[in-house]
């Protein structure tokens, strides 16, 4: 796993309802930098400027990042990408589906699973262009 993060972290703790892990895997580095991009433009983050790269070897690349969504975003541009991108999303249920909607609102964006625990979710979505 690419876990390229910087030493920043975003303004929430690691156990704040407000904050919520993505990882994106097969995909091109550019399409995770994009999808990172539009992220890090509304929410709070621990990559920082920091562009995927992929690491030769067996295993699939995989990129991970945290961002604080504390609100719900306005005006999310469309971002095109060259194939199809795996996200998963992992946090508390509100914080999660505001990412959720802002991926959707740059993205076509299709749920491949979801699973709920006492306070946190982890949703599994594939985003597309829109």
């Amino acid at each position: 796993m690419n876990d390229s993060t910087s030493p920043a972290s975003p303004k929430a703790e690691a156990d704040s309802p407000d904050l919520v892990q993505v990882m994106l895997a097969e995909c091109s580095p550019a399409d995770a930098d994009a999808v990172f991009e539009v992220l890090g433009t509304h929410f709070s983050s621990d990559r920082a400027d920091v562009v995927p790269h992929r690491d030769e070897g067996p295993r699939p690349a995989a990129w991970t990042g945290s961002f604080c969504v504390d609100h719900a975003p306005d005006g999310v541009e469309g971002v095109l990408l060259s194939g199809p991108v795996s996200a998963e999303l992992q946090g508390g249920p509100v914080a999660v589906e505001r990412l959720r909607k802002t991926l959707a609102a740059a993205f076509s964006v299709e749920a491949a699973g979801t699973s709920a625990g006492d306070q946190e979710v982890d949703v599994q979505l594939r985003l597309t262009n829109a």
